[in-house]
């Protein structure tokens, strides 16, 4: 059975690993600190198998060599991403399938945030890098309006009950803004408090559901690019 870790490191990023307890296999999903992934698998007798890489910034794959070097593990990343990735990936694309302990995932094309980023998605989990965050999403550094808000369409599309994880907690000042963009939405109040809660007692606020995502994050909650845009510009200058 598959269960997800979820790691806390550098000052605001997430590390996981999705992790087959049967086989004692793991796949790490982006590697930002190789030194605490490798502790937990060590203390857990785990075989790291795979890296699923979301996009290239130095805070997602930056420890791909290490753990290749001290694991022998398999690279994948989007194609676009192949040149700009350390550890000889294996390049994929929008439809392409990765399998791990009987369950599939399929790899979702989700420019925006960088050119080549891709999602992963199956089990009912999403991995999705820095594309969405909790009632937030990535800064658009490489990609277009354009390309971010059909991402974001398309995971939008996604069912309802699917688990978020996104890799870094951003939540409190990401509800800050939404606050600003929709001070009466009840639902945005309540997940404010809860997650004042959580932070208050240092626990996590992720993952989200897609569900919930849809009654608070204002990016998702955009009908059109334009409005996307100006969000988007807005949050930027937040």
């Amino acid at each position: 059975m598959l269960h997800v870790v979820q790691i806390p490191v550098l000052q605001d990023n997430y590390a996981y690993l999705l992790v087959d307890a049967k086989s004692a296999q793991a796949v790490s999903i982006d590697t930002p600190d190789p030194t605490a992934i490798l502790q937990y698998c060590q203390e857990h007798a785990l075989n790291l198998t795979a890296i699923w890489n979301t996009h290239h910034h130095w805070d997602h794959a930056g420890g791909n060599e290490e753990l290749v070097k001290k694991t022998g593990c398999k690279v994948f990343c989007g194609q676009g991403d192949v040149q700009r990735i350390p550890g000889d990936p294996v390049g994929l694309q929008q439809g392409d399938q990765l399998e791990f302990a009987g369950a599939s995932f399929s790899v979702l094309a989700v420019p925006g945030h960088t050119s080549g980023h891709i999602a992963y998605h199956g089990n009912g989990l999403l991995f999705c890098g820095d594309t969405i965050f909790a009632c937030g999403c990535g800064r658009l550094f490489e990609g277009t309006p354009e390309q971010m808000f059909v991402s974001l369409q398309k995971l939008c599309a996604l069912p309802k009950d699917t688990k978020i994880y996104c890799a870094h907690e951003y939540t409190l000042s990401n509800i800050a803004f939404a606050l600003r963009v929709e001070p009466n939405n009840n639902d945005l109040l309540a997940f404010y408090e809860q997650a004042k809660a959580l932070r208050a007692n240092k626990e996590s606020t992720v993952p989200t559901s897609l569900g919930d995502e849809l009654k608070y994050n204002p990016f998702l909650r955009a009908t059109s690019v334009s409005e996307f845009a100006q969000l988007r510009k807005q949050k930027d200058e937040f």
